[in-house]
């Protein structure tokens, strides 16, 4: 694998832009991750100072002998500044002429797997970072380390829409060039065995400020452009608009005297999960199957509108439905076509019908591990449900890739289970839709989040 091959995966995301394809380009949600060390936190600081997105009193406060601490501007808890390291995910926000972007800087540390798996739940993209001096550079043959490999298969499992790498501390090696030919080809090629489509690979300094916010051309061999040129063009995470409706309730509100019965007198707020609402759109609740036509689409600011899917709305129906939290508004189940004759009542088929028995990739995420047979809570939108596992199906070797005979799940790894629900929920494959696929499981007796449910076909 050459340079010249890596250097046209980083044109990419500009050839992407001038074919029309990354139309919408507002704000990009990324989040940094690989493993620890790896220089994370120091390039979220470089991109915070480069683009002149930090005022001078925080600057100087993080300023030790005319020296910028640049993983202080992002390190804000007592106990991270203590040891160094990133524990919690911190936000942090900062524009250019053309684009404005919030990141988030995920932890390293194999304990902190669960904060980096809910970073890139809502993230746009993901820069991956790779610190050159931790790998055998000199070995076309390397081995890249499990943290960075761990996070890149969460990354794309989560359907992140665009995974970039960064090479990091290429000043810090006797031969940038040889050391990125080396390590750029080692990602590929793992992003081509495990199915990722990497946007860029990228040789960068965060330290210096080498290819961060400034090109650096022909510096280890590299022509392309520059991480943050490359972030300006990345498209944004698609909804699921042309799915059929799905909307979870999260919080009922009472807004008409009692007297008023020309419609309901309650509006269902929530955030659309996929599709698009509408008045007069015909829907059905979940789980009660109660029928009801919409007569109100309310926006954030409460406001008459349609409303797409990864928005906010309020629903009035046309009529009183006992909905509470926890509940589904669907796209009303359709009539099956062609009955044999006048006696048959044609079947109805939801769009998203209820499954008790789920079948998904986990990543579990608690320190115990996860045993067949065991108990937990189930969220599934806003509704709360009993799950126990039946089965562990295979565990994922994050070296190999191969999917290996488990009985067990252990702390971080990554695998595929038989999930039995105590009650239906509208679940469908995440790889269709994403919040009707996904849910995390909750330990009953301690209430830590346990793992990341995909849902599979």
């Amino acid at each position: 694998m050459n340079t010249n091959t890596i250097n046209s995966i980083a044109y990419g995301a500009q050839s992407a832009s001038a074919n029309g394809e990354n139309d919408h380009i507002s704000v990009l949600r990324f989040i940094t991750c690989g493993s620890v060390d790896d220089g994370k936190s120091t390039l979220i600081g470089r991109l915070l100072v480069d683009s002149r997105a930090v005022l001078q009193d925080h600057l100087a406060g993080v300023t030790r002998s005319g020296e910028v601490d640049l993983a202080q501007l992002t390190d804000g808890l007592t106990s991270e500044r203590e040891q160094g390291i990133t524990i919690d995910v911190a936000y942090r926000y900062f524009a250019t002429e053309t684009r404005k972007f919030i990141i988030g800087d995920a932890p390293g540390h194999e304990q902190y797997t669960r904060n980096m798996v809910t970073a890139a739940s809502q993230a746009d993209a993901a820069v991956v970072l790779v610190d050159a001096t931790k790998l055998d550079w000199q070995n076309p043959q390397l081995q890249l380390l499990a943290q960075t490999r761990r996070h890149s298969l969460l990354v794309h499992l989560l359907r992140v829409h665009s995974l970039v790498f960064a090479v990091n501390k290429l000043d810090a090696v006797a031969d940038p060039a040889l050391a990125f030919k080396h390590i750029g080809a080692a990602l590929l090629q793992f992003a081509k065995e495990a199915g990722i489509e990497a946007a860029a690979a990228v040789p960068i300094s965060a330290l210096k400020g080498w290819n961060v916010v400034t090109p650096q051309p022909g510096w280890c061999g590299y022509e392309g452009q520059s991480l943050l040129q490359i972030l300006e063009l990345l498209p944004n995470q698609p909804f699921d608009t042309a799915l059929p409706l799905a909307f979870p309730v999260q919080w009922v509100e009472k807004f008409s005297s009692s007297s008023d019965t020309r419609q309901g007198r309650r509006v269902f707020w929530g955030r659309v999960a996929a599709g698009q609402l509408a008045a007069g759109a015909a829907v059905q609740v979940f789980p009660s199957g109660q029928k009801a036509t919409v007569a109100q689409v309310l926006d954030h600011a409460r406001r008459p509108d349609n409303v797409a899917a990864g928005l906010s709305a309020g629903i009035v129906l046309d009529r009183e439905v006992d909905v509470s939290r926890g509940d589904w508004i669907l796209a009303a189940p359709l009539a099956a076509a062609g009955v044999e004759d006048d006696f048959d009542t044609p079947t109805e088929h939801s769009p998203w019908p209820g499954q008790r028995e789920i079948n998904a990739t986990i990543a579990w995420m608690d320190d115990e591990p996860l045993v067949v047979g065991r108990a937990y809570w189930a969220l599934h939108g806003h509704r709360w449900v009993k799950a126990k596992v039946r089965r562990v199906v295979h565990s994922l070797n994050i070296h190999s890739l191969a999917e290996e005979e488990a009985h067990q799940l252990e702390p971080n790894a990554i695998g595929h289970v038989q999930l039995l629900l105590q009650e239906s929920v509208p679940a469908a494959p995440f790889a269709k839709a994403r919040v009707l696929g996904s849910m995390i499981l909750v330990d009953t007796a301690s209430h830590k989040t346990a793992g990341a449910v995909l849902v599979r076909e």
